[in-house]
């Protein structure tokens, strides 16, 4: 198996074309991580340090650490650093959502979605424009928790170059977070038209994994600092994270097989015609998770407007709540907001009318289901069986960070990765990277990075 693997990485070097596209992607990725560590003019990073420590150290650890420090990771830390990157894709995320929630309901994105290219070319524009609203409400929230709660200038001036109550402080950084921000997107298309993989996807993935050594590290020293105990629980933790990995590699590859038969028009002897049903068997795969990791994306990007309303009541015990991502609260609205964003999701993404119409046209049929309307109502019954229990388990993933913390991980910054948004996002886009190296190997006659048993058995 070594042997083979070593194999595939020499077929995926001898592409011209899939070596150029993994170097390309790998290129701006650099680019990204790098641009990530230049901090806004305005502010001195040698007396900033992380944004988050400071909150840490002001006793804010118990109720928005763990928030501030979920989309710090979707930054990779360029949140926590006053960086020009500090909004990262997150409003082009938003701006995605808000233009998908739109079409349901105006007739004009609704065309759009049906003109093919040309209409999504325009989708796009739109939410590019949109993107830039997004980033000037964004910018001046980031700029004001900045100035109010993380660094207050009267306790930090050494930490502005310049005063945070004049125009030479706002105005600037605004355009700067704005542009690094739609720098960001531009560097996610970049990806996806030259690279390889879901260049938004991936962005985010990147910038998860940035802080995974940091916080594995932080949680082994925690551990190891019980003494004889703290050594079984770190390795106890390692095995349940390789577990949890495994069912989550499971949940984005299950699907249902539905059987069909294709129907074709044989001469008979004599010049009769009649019907044959061909003898091989086909299969429509559909999907248990087939919403992928979307779902959590947009709860999670709607879980950020809760906390908001900590603000119209601050002494509200409940309010307060959604401020703590490991908070009952925040876990059981997310948890819902999954589920249903699961099931909107797949219903969009998953035209069963027109795949009945495809079956029809083409002479295929579901045993014992008469074509047309008939299979619409059998595909979305069976979708609709699926999906629940998808989403179901989508949900669970998705709160376990807060069931494990303090019963099994002893820091938030470790136990984001046990299932949640984080390793959820991870796995669903190396699936799909992995994915789309497969299909180029197998274009040129190579196996993929998921040999077959019996390609491995046989040497082919």
């Amino acid at each position: 198996m070594k042997v083979g693997f070593i194999q595939t990485l020499k077929n995926i070097w001898s592409l011209k074309e899939l070596r150029d596209k993994i170097l390309f992607t790998l290129g701006i990725i650099l680019v990204y991580r790098f641009a990530s560590y230049i901090s806004l003019p305005a502010i001195n990073k040698a007396e900033v340090g992380s944004l988050l420590e400071q909150y840490r150290n002001q006793g804010g650890g118990g109720q928005g650490a763990g928030l501030l420090g979920l989309l710090s990771s979707f930054t990779g830390g360029a949140f926590s650093r006053a960086s020009i990157m500090a909004l990262g894709i997150m409003p082009y995320i938003s701006a995605s959502i808000i233009v998908q929630l739109m079409g349901m309901a105006i007739p004009y994105l609704q065309k759009l979605q049906k003109d093919g290219e040309s209409g999504r070319n325009t989708l796009n524009q739109i939410t590019r424009w949109l993107t830039i609203a997004v980033c000037l409400v964004q910018a001046p929230s980031y700029l004001t928790s900045i100035t109010q709660y993380f660094l207050p200038y009267n306790q930090f001036a050494q930490a502005y170059y310049v005063d945070p109550n004049t125009f030479m402080f706002w105005f600037p950084s605004i355009v700067i977070l704005v542009a690094g921000s739609l720098f960001a997107m531009w560097l996610g298309e970049k990806i996806t038209d030259k690279g390889i993989g879901n260049g938004i996807s991936i962005l985010i993935m990147v910038g998860i994994l940035a802080d995974f050594p940091a916080a594995f590290l932080q949680e082994f020293s925690t551990q190891t600092g019980k003494g004889g105990l703290g050594n079984v629980m770190i390795l106890v933790e390692v095995l349940f994270w390789m577990l949890v990995v495994l069912l989550a590699i499971v949940l984005s590859v299950v699907v249902r097989k539905i059987p069909i038969q294709y129907v074709s028009r044989a001469h008979a002897r004599g010049g009769a015609t009649r019907n044959l049903t061909q003898g091989a068997r086909q299969w429509i795969p559909l999907k248990v998770n087939a919403a992928g990791v979307m779902p959590i994306i947009f709860a999670q990007a709607l879980m950020f407007v809760p906390g908001l309303l900590t603000n119209i009541d601050e002494t509200n015990q409940f309010f307060a709540g959604f401020k703590n991502v490991f908070s009952w609260q925040y876990n059981v609205l997310f948890a819902i907001l999954i589920i249903i964003f699961t099931f909107f999701y797949t219903a969009i993404t998953i035209p069963v009318n027109q795949m009945a119409d495809d079956l029809k046209k083409n002479g295929g049929l579901i045993p014992k289901v008469r074509p047309g309307k008939d299979t619409a109502d059998y595909l979305d019954d069976i979708l609709s069986k699926i999906t629940l229990p998808g989403s179901i388990f989508l949900a669970i993933f998705a709160v376990l960070p807060a069931l494990v913390y303090g019963s099994l991980v002893q820091t938030d910054r470790f136990a984001l990765f046990f299932g949640g948004t984080s390793l959820l996002i991870m796995v669903g886009v190396i699936m799909d990277t992995v994915q789309q190296i497969n299909t180029y190997l197998l274009n040129h006659h190579y196996d993929g990075l998921t040999q077959s048993k019996l390609s491995r058995t046989t040497g082919l």
